[in-house]
């Protein structure tokens, strides 16, 4: 066994912490240290399943992490870590990133990488500057069919890649029957005050279903097509959530070389029962793929046209060693091998500046261009 990584968390704002750092404390190098809070744009109004002060107590228990601090930053002077798991809100991933750099602490931030791309390039610059490595940490990474369909793709099963559609629609993370990995309970019932008072429903905090799920859609496409997005087109719009100023229905049309991506995220769809396909399908000039769970098992459903059976081509295990979050990160910083390019800094820099001409798009009105990521 190679040496123990001290592991820190900053941020109980996503859901995902539950999960992320379960990984992390299953991980036999991984020790976990302590952890810190960001500090809201207002105080949360109860503790149910899902909300900050639940997330913080959740993960201190199951992790076995004694100290807490009331700043980040303190713990980054107290504490000597190695890696630091960032689960804040949007808008303060920048901050967080920036901080731990300077403490020469190697990051994992969960999706998406940021809310704009002059945010992204702070996050890049400040680990490039340190040494710092910084990753991304997708969900998507970690589905064995989405590996396969990347596999198929560029094997040419079904021709030239042309469109890349993309939809999840649920009632909203703190609605009816909500639940996230890492986590056996389900959300409870919550007033419109009491959601409107959790930053996901918060504009200024980068809540929202479009930064919280649109993301998805353009990152399969960063992903699929392998080119740098040229132009996107956003919508959003509070369409059954007027308790709140953050949208809960988004769309985006990211315009790459060869190919378009359209990503729909909704907050306001009850039930999937009606779904026949998804949330992902693939068009190629000589067939189409989709994602599907036969029983347990992650297959990809692929469809050559007329006068040709439909193909059920299950998924291989995801790589021994490299089968999650933390033994990625953990395997990237002991053999100094690339971590898969979903989680590494430049694949999601360039994913953030289509994302961001979506998000500018949905501000604007009109069509933006795609900016250099370089700055130029």
């Amino acid at each position: 066994m190679g040496k123990k990584y001290r592991v820190g968390i900053i941020g109980f704002a996503h859901p995902h912490i539950n999960h992320v750092a379960s990984l992390f404390a299953a991980h036999p190098q991984a020790e976990m240290v302590a952890c810190a809070d960001t500090v809201p744009l207002c105080p949360e109004l109860r503790s149910v399943p899902y909300t900050r002060e639940w997330n913080r107590n959740n993960v201190m228990r199951l992790a076995g992490i004694t100290r807490c601090y009331a700043d980040y930053r303190e713990m980054l002077a107290n504490e000597k870590l190695d890696i630091v798991a960032i689960n804040s809100e949007n808008n303060q991933h920048p901050d967080a990133v920036e901080s731990c750099a300077r403490a020469g602490v190697h990051v994992c931030v969960e999706k998406p990488m940021a809310i704009s791309l002059p945010d992204a390039q702070r996050m890049v610059k400040a680990c490039r500057d340190a040494g710092t490595t910084l990753i991304v940490n997708w969900p998507a990474t970690w589905l064995p069919h989405a590996r396969k369909a990347k596999a198929l793709i560029a094997a040419g099963a079904i021709g030239k890649l042309v469109e890349i559609h993309y939809r999840v629609g649920h009632s909203g993370p703190y609605g009816p029957g909500a639940s996230h990995k890492g986590v056996s309970e389900s959300a409870e019932p919550l007033t419109e005050k009491e959601r409107a008072a959790i930053w996901l429903h918060q504009k200024a905090a980068g809540g929202g279903a479009t930064i919280d799920l649109c993301c998805y859609g353009v990152m399969y496409g960063r992903w699929y097509t392998g080119e740098r997005a040229v132009s996107a087109q956003g919508l959003w719009a509070n369409l059954d959530s007027g308790w709140c100023d953050a949208d809960d229905n988004g769309v985006m049309v990211v315009r790459f070389p060869s190919a378009i991506a359209v990503a729909q995220g909704s907050w306001t769809t009850l039930g999937k029962t009606f779904l026949t396909a998804g949330p992902l399908m693939l068009f190629g000039s000589a067939g189409a793929l989709s994602f599907e769970i036969y029983g347990d098992k992650p297959v990809v459903q692929l469809t050559r046209g007329a006068g040709h059976d439909v193909e059920i081509i299950e998924a291989e295990p995801l790589p021994e060693g490299r089968a999650t979050l933390a033994e990625a990160f953990i395997h990237h910083l002991e053999t100094g091998e690339p971590v898969h390019e979903t989680l590494s800094a430049a694949f999601n820099l360039e994913m953030t500046a289509a994302f961001d001409a979506g998000l500018r798009s949905a501000a604007s009105g009109r069509m933006e261009i795609v900016n250099d990521t370089t700055g130029r």
